[in-house]
């Protein structure tokens, strides 16, 4: 098996260094110096991806949701409303590029939020569309980029827009116990009958919805998120938590009852874990008791969850569960877990999470310079010294991947890339943490793996197969987390200091919501 490292010469020949050896000590790896020059470079080079980007979907999808780059078409996988315009906002303004903001300011007022043919996702909407809006339309337009929109009276709109969104989606949490349905249809009010929801579905509300509350006044909308999330601060029965803080992943709706004791750091679970901490980063003085099940979680997944593969000891991934027994088994939607042990660590002032975070974000980089994109897979798998041949819950490598798995330390078990945003996210929040500017130079080094591969026609495409030459061709779909996310990370992670980056003159005076818009934090800043 051929490894390309195409991406590290970017690097050697803009900055004078070479890249980290992969298998080199994480933590006696020698930083360069800053230079600030080659900062600013960088960052002017991801903005004008950003506006590539966004001339696109604006010539050719808009007020759609989101643009077919290869095409030159549009879908509406997020109800019609706008989805990638809303999730570009917030980077817009980091950028401060007034043109677009202006743009996407005025189109606010007028979606119409009442009316949709499809289901609504009450996750992917809240944290799209209502995050989208409360972090660029009030925090940051009512706050310190006020300078960046033309129009105040369209500004002033866009939090009675967030009202009328939440109102409008507030009957999903009128089940008998409060825990909302997520599958909704909006005329006449109803649901897709499911009688389960998964906690990350119903565990990343609370940060938005109570924002909403804190901006509005009105109680209601974060007292109907907090409800739901209640029952996974207490899970039942005791057998759905295998290890203190590690739950299962789908709930009753109508008892409150979880249904099974599998998860993980993964897709259905990840953000779930996300909150805990990032709701006391929010407020301090109202959500300790958050805090405390992360540290719960936190512990319980360094104890019990952290593995490292058998032709790669030196690298650390994160095993999914099923009651206690482990599958080896990660995806690039688990690698923001790095990310979230460094934060911890960050307000905890506790080393030890920052330790095992950076750990993590080393293995998540391991997924990104082994293959011949570059770019990590979507799912993949491993195995530990002493697994048995014949355990069915952890295959070793088919005979095809054996020679890659020798070398990387993982096999690829889906290897679509969908504009996911997980990796340069973890390497950001290294960054912050360390100061190291290695972790400058992967995000730097990811960014230009994405935009080499998936760049094409009037935007950034999803890739087939990231092992694959040109990443196996593409999908004909631009996600709007683009915008919000991927973006942002890697044009933040090279911009000058300010208010809203994370552990900003040692404070965090902003968080984070799952989709990269950034809140004010309500209680004091830790």
């Amino acid at each position: 098996m051929h490894f390309s490292r195409i991406v590290v010469p970017v690097v050697a020949l803009l900055s004078g260094v070479t890249q980290a050896a992969p298998h080199g000590d994480l933590f006696t790896r020698q930083s360069r110096p800053d230079n600030h020059t080659l900062n600013r470079e960088r960052a002017d080079a991801v903005k004008a991806s950003f506006k590539f980007a966004w001339d696109g979907y604006k010539k050719y999808a808009f007020p759609n949701d989101e643009l077919h780059p290869v095409s030159n078409g549009f879908s509406n996988s997020r109800n019609g409303w706008g989805a990638s315009a809303v999730d570009a906002l917030s980077t817009a303004l980091v950028m401060q590029i007034p043109e677009i903001v202006d743009t996407i300011v005025e189109f606010i007022p007028t979606i119409n939020f009442d009316k949709t043919a499809d289901q609504v996702s009450l996750f992917e909407t809240t944290i799209r569309y209502l995050g989208g809006m409360l972090s660029a339309g009030y925090d940051f337009l009512k706050g310190p980029l006020s300078n960046l929109a033309s129009n105040t009276t369209a500004v002033d709109m866009i939090l009675k827009q967030s009202e009328r969104l939440a109102s409008n989606l507030a009957f999903a949490f009128d089940t008998p116990t409060g825990i909302p349905s997520n599958n909704l249809i909006l005329n006449p009010p109803g649901t897709d009958g499911s009688t389960t929801n998964g906690i990350a579905t119903i565990g990343t509300l609370v940060l938005e919805w109570v924002h909403l509350s804190d901006l509005s006044g009105n109680k209601t909308y974060g007292e109907l998120a907090e409800k739901g999330e209640s029952y996974l601060l207490a899970p039942k029965p005791a057998s759905s938590e295998p290890w203190p803080g590690l739950i299962g992943t789908n709930v009753d709706i109508n008892t409150g009852l979880f249904q099974d004791a599998a998860g993980g750091w993964v897709g259905g679970d990840d953000s779930f874990y996300e909150y805990l901490l990032k709701m006391y980063v929010y407020d301090s003085t109202r959500y300790g008791h958050y805090k405390d099940r992360w540290v719960l979680a936190a512990d319980s997944t360094i104890a019990n969850l952290a593995s490292h593969p058998s032709t790669r000891p030196d690298l650390t991934f994160l095993a999914e569960f099923d009651g206690q027994k482990l599958i080896y088994e990660s995806q690039h939607l688990a690698c923001f877990d790095g990310g979230s042990f460094i934060l911890g660590g960050l307000v905890l002032k506790e080393q030890k999470y920052i330790d095992f975070g950076l750990a993590l974000v080393n293995g998540c980089h391991d997924t990104y310079i082994s293959t011949l994109t570059g770019i990590g897979p979507e799912i993949f798998r491993w195995v530990e010294k002493n697994t048995a041949a014949n355990d069915p819950r952890n295959p070793p490598p088919p005979a095809d991947e054996a020679a890659f798995y020798e070398k990387a330390g993982f096999y690829i078990t889906n290897g679509n890339y969908n504009l996911r945003p997980e990796v340069i996210e973890s390497f950001y929040y290294a960054y912050r943490a360390t100061g190291d500017q290695t972790y400058r130079d992967w995000a730097w080094n990811a960014f230009v793996a994405i935009r080499d591969n998936c760049m094409v026609g009037s935007g950034f495409a999803e890739l087939n197969d990231v092992n694959k030459p040109k990443g196996g061709g593409y999908s004909d779909f631009q996600e709007s987390f683009l915008f919000a996310e991927v973006l942002k990370y890697a044009y933040l992670i090279h911009a000058p200091d300010n208010v809203w980056q994370v552990e900003h003159n040692g404070k965090n005076e902003w968080v984070f919501n799952t989709e990269a818009h950034p809140f004010k934090v309500w209680g004091p800043p830790i």
